[in-house]
Formats: structure tokens, sequence, C-alpha cells
């Protein structure tokens, strides 16, 4: 599987941004999506995940309520849609993706969990 990552740019402080995460390769494998962003000189964070069905969604604390994760899987893509930007919220969003089923909603926020990793996309937030 191969995860290409796109949607990122310039915007300003209170913006809104859609990022895209295209899967290809063996896509016919149900797979759960996870957005992470890693600012400089930080460590990687996770930002959302969506289950392969979409039947639950997981959000970080600091995006929760202004960042909204959907997914197509006609199109085997999935969106992070971005709304109120923040200075903060710069840095560089990967996604990733894993065929296993996180039952509990525990593993989602832990990047181990995923076995596929895209090259990533930058948002820079300018105030």
């Amino acid at each position: 599987v191969q995860l290409q990552a796109s949607g990122g740019g310039l915007v300003q402080a209170g913006d809104s941004r859609r990022l895209s995460c295209a899967a290809s390769g063996r896509t016919s494998t149900n797979l759960a999506t996870g957005w992470f962003r890693q600012a400089p000189e930080m460590e990687r964070e996770f930002v959302a995940a969506i289950a392969w069905n979409g039947g639950g969604t997981y959000y970080a604390d600091s995006v929760k309520g202004r960042f909204t994760i959907s997914r197509d899987n006609a199109n085997n893509t999935v969106y992070l849609h971005l709304h109120s930007l923040k200075p903060e919220d710069t840095a560089i969003y990967y996604c990733a993706a894993t065929p296993k089923v996180d039952y509990t909603g525990r593993y989602y926020a832990q990047s181990p969990w995923y076995n596929y990793w895209g090259q990533g996309t930058q948002v820079t937030v300018s105030s």
C-alpha cells in the first residue's frame, strides 16, 4: 500500500484547508487511517484517525472542534478538513494506515500501530 498526502500550503490564521491522503496498491484491504503532524524540533503527534468504514473517528484534544476527518472509500481517499487554523498548527502532516482494527479505540493515536506512511505535506499558518 502506498499513501500520498497532499493539500498543504501557506495559509493565514483563521483559514481553512483540506488535506487528502490517497491510497494505492493493495487498497482492497480495509484500512484505518490516521493523521499525525510534526512541527520543527517537536515530536510527531497524533491529530485524527478514522476507522476503515468511517464508523469511528478520533481526535487529539488540540484539534477537536476545528478539524474533521472523513473518507471516501470509493476513491480510496481520506480527508482532513482543517478549520480555524492557528500558527501552532504549522507542521508537516503525515497520513498513515493499517489493516488492523482497534476495537478499544486506544491504539489509533499511537504511531507504531500503523503499517503504512505517506511522505507528508507541509502546512504553514501565518499570524
